[in-house]
């Protein structure tokens, strides 16, 4: 499927990976609905930081993700859906856990209704590497066990099943693309990296974290933005998982370390109860193997491996470190 000149919808597009995603779109040459989450404050998110002629290259569609009358209203005359909206934030999913199926489950349902009713050539699903849980072998295929570990990782798990489901019963055109632990420009620092950038950006010397010995594989937003755009233009991906990586794995701990080498900084880390899971909720390690994306549609991460993890971090940290960006954060308190 050729995305360039179409009319497609990016939901979630006022967060992280959605603006870059609706950015990357744009650039190629898509007809972008930017779906954003309805507010008060006529807030696009991160929209509002892309580059001006971006910003008036796409619709804005505001709406609430639970409201299926909406949804099917922003999908109308669109091709392709990305469907990005959720609740992310895994400590806030212990609080409310209610509104993580709410809006992960029960929207997932409305993009695939609504996409079976109108007759949408592609849906994209975001999932996560939170589903797998602790890795039982690595690196992680699309084969590996599901174990949810936490609520939030229970309410994606319930919604990529979901899709799945459209695609056997109904033959609706999905796609579940997994992306490992992405990183980069704009992200919350309820994240790791962001947390640990802010922090030292501030002038902090003491960092606080949670668990420094649990391992992830971090994907810079850049490649994963581009695999969902290739699996979404890769007819042989309808039906099929694909995880998106970087193919590097490192601990929390010789993240922060590499973080301060990449900041010029010299700092310790003071471990605070309030930002550890529950032992049995924590995921030890995540290492995906990216295999089936490079036999798919020849998706290899150009942030591949420590060299390009390093590289990712310095763009990162470059953007976080600007004054005019750091000052979007509230660094000063934990945030779940």
């Amino acid at each position: 499927m050729n995305l360039v000149g179409k009319q497609v919808l990016v939901t979630g597009a006022d967060g992280f990976i959605g603006s870059h995603l609706t950015e990357e779109l744009v650039r190629i040459g898509c007809n972008v609905r930017a779906f954003v989450y309805y507010n008060s404050f006529n807030s696009w998110g991160w929209l509002e930081q892309v580059p001006k002629d971006i910003q008036n290259s796409i619709e804005v569609f505001q709406g609430d993700i639970r409201d299926p009358f909406r949804v099917k209203a922003a999908m109308e005359g669109c091709c392709a859906v990305f469907h990005l909206a959720a609740l992310i934030a895994i400590p806030y999913s212990y609080y409310s856990p209610y509104a993580y199926i709410d809006t992960n489950v029960k929207g997932t349902l409305h993009i695939l209704q609504a996409a079976k009713e109108l007759g949408t050539e592609r849906i994209v699903q975001t999932s996560t590497s939170e589903v797998y849980g602790t890795a039982l072998t690595v690196p992680i295929s699309e084969t590996h066990p599901l174990q949810a570990q936490s609520p939030y990782a229970a309410s994606k798990i319930a919604a990529d099943q979901l899709a799945l489901s459209f695609y056997r019963s109904f033959a609706t055109p999905v796609t579940v693309v997994r992306p490992f632990n992405a990183y980069g420009p704009r992200q919350s620092n309820r994240a790791v990296i962001p947390t640990v950038i802010t922090q030292i950006a501030q002038g902090n010397r003491s960092i606080r974290l949670g668990s420094l010995t649990p391992t992830r594989d971090f994907s810079f937003v850049h490649d994963t933005v581009r695999g969902m755009r290739e699996a979404a233009a890769c007819d042989a991906a309808i039906g099929e998982v694909v995880n998106i990586g970087s193919g590097f794995e490192i601990s929390i701990g010789d993240t922060v370390k590499l973080i301060a080498s990449v900041m010029n900084a010299e700092v310790d880390v003071i471990t605070e109860t309030e930002r550890v899971r529950p032992e049995k909720s924590e995921v030890q390690r995540l290492y995906a193997d990216t295999a089936k994306a490079e036999q798919l549609f020849g998706w290899k991460p150009e942030f591949g491996g420590k060299d390009g993890f390093q590289k990712g971090l310095a763009i990162t940290a470059e953007w976080f470190s600007n004054a005019e960006n750091l000052r979007q954060y509230k660094t000063d308190r934990y945030v779940i």
